[in-house]
């Protein structure tokens, strides 16, 4: 009787069996994109005597041995602890307004070891954890849901405004939409709830089918904004539970009217005039090109210099002779742009798409809602960030210090992504297990 040759043993195998459940297409995407990155910001310090890029793939590679880590840990032990993790972020927010650096106008830094570290950055993923433990156990199906969610961001959303950094507390809008979204809130409150944004807007800003019409400093409005007000009363009477119109329709009107005062308001005393220059800049281009707007008008100039195809790697004439400020960081996509030209950047976005398709597809196929909330709240962060810095870069959309993920050079940055990674990677890793072959 013959006997079946045995199988030969597989060590690697073994070794593997911790991760076989992750997602290795977004790991490697990511980490493809944090070696470009690393790749662009080397090309914007050629001539410089900085060498910020070895620390960017530095960081990038801690980040990818933290993200394995995560990988294998199970994402769902974090329910216990999401108090303590919301505690520990809105504490590190406080200290940085006690003990944190300063630098450009802005707090929002500590020192450790030598290291500048930003807390802002990290209270993202806190604030993801807490949103996803809170929405896991209540859908937001009832507006308390809803309610509980807000009121869960706005302490880390206003510790961060008050630094002053407008940029990352909108970050914290998109999250709390996002997951609010996933766990099922109608749209319609979603649409109410960021309705009082643009009615500051449509009061404080001069457009060309209305100009506000101005009672005093302080009180002005407009006819688009008063359209406004009455849609969103219409919409509020449509989809919110109460049965009296005064408690629905009117309310909505009011809340916006109010909003679009608020906004009359911050604009006149509460917003910094850097913060006013980025917003006429965007609405008005060309405006003062050689002062607040010189930074995108440089990013749109090097950008249109690549053409179809780009000059080539350590060849863009603007990126070599530092033309554009802060290239390195927020305006990285404009060196892509002009070395690599319109296909460079159309492959790098077809990447980070892919990248969110990634994401999706994890939260997608979770196997409990808070895993599912936590693949959909670190995919907001990566697709508002996404969108906004792109656009800035092109003058689709105002500047703002929001970095281009994993690409940008900044070592909090790049942590947090790598962490909330490691955490959508665990939520992968402990799905019900798959057959492979």
């Amino acid at each position: 009787m013959l006997l079946k040759p045995s199988r030969p043993k597989m060590p690697w195998k073994h070794w593997l069996k911790p991760w076989l459940q992750i997602d290795w297409l977004l790991l490697s995407l990511t980490a493809g994109v944090s070696g470009f990155g690393g790749l662009m910001i080397m090309s914007t310090e050629l001539r410089q005597p900085v060498s910020d890029w070895w620390a960017h793939w530095l960081v990038a590679g801690i980040g990818v041995v933290i993200a394995l880590f995560l990988a294998r840990s199970r994402y769902e032990r974090l329910i216990d602890w999401h108090w303590v993790i919301y505690a520990l972020t809105n504490l590190s927010l406080i200290a940085v307004m006690i003990i944190g650096t300063s630098a450009k106008g802005a707090q929002r830094w500590i020192a450790i070891g030598g290291f500048n570290v930003q807390p802002s950055e990290f209270a993202k993923i806190g604030v993801i954890i807490t949103l996803a433990a809170v929405l896991h156990q209540r859908t937001a199906c009832q507006l308390k849901t809803v309610f509980r969610a807000l009121a869960i961001t706005a302490i880390p959303w206003a510790l961060v405004f008050l630094q002053p950094d407008l940029a990352t507390s909108l970050v914290f809008g998109a999250v709390v939409l996002g997951m609010l979204y996933w766990a099922n809130a109608h749209p319609g409150w979603l649409i109410l709830m960021i309705s009082p944004v643009l009615s500051a807007i449509l009061f404080s800003i001069s457009w060309p089918l209305s100009e506000p019409i101005v009672l005093s400093p302080d009180i002005s409005f407009s006819f688009l904004g008063l359209v406004w007000v009455v849609a969103m009363g219409i919409l509020g009477w449509q989809t919110l539970p109460w049965d009296k119109f005064a408690l629905s329709g009117i309310g909505a009107s009011a809340l916006n009217f109010l909003g679009g005062e608020l906004g009359v308001f911050a604009w006149n005393h509460i917003l910094r005039d850097y913060q006013k220059d980025r917003l006429t800049v965007f609405l008005k281009p060309g405006y003062d090109i050689l002062g607040v707007g010189y930074h995108q008008h440089q990013s749109r100039i090097a950008i249109g210099a690549g053409e179809i195809w780009g000059w080539g790697l350590f060849k863009g004439p603007m990126t070599q002779l530092n033309f554009v400020p802060e290239q390195h960081t927020d305006f990285i996509f404009s060196a892509v742009g002009e070395e690599f030209g319109f296909v460079g950047c159309l492959v790098v976005l077809f990447i980070f798409c892919l990248i969110c398709f990634r994401l999706l597809r994890i939260a997608q196929t979770a196997k409990d809602n808070f895993g599912s909330l936590l693949a959909v709240g670190f995919l907001s962060i990566i697709v508002f960030q996404l969108i906004v810095n792109v656009g800035m870069t092109v003058g689709l959309a105002p500047v703002a210090g929001i970095p281009l993920p994993w690409m940008s050079y900044g070592r909090s940055a790049m942590l947090t992504n790598f962490i909330g990674l490691g955490l959508v990677e665990s939520v992968a890793n402990f799905r019900q297990r798959q057959k492979l072959y």
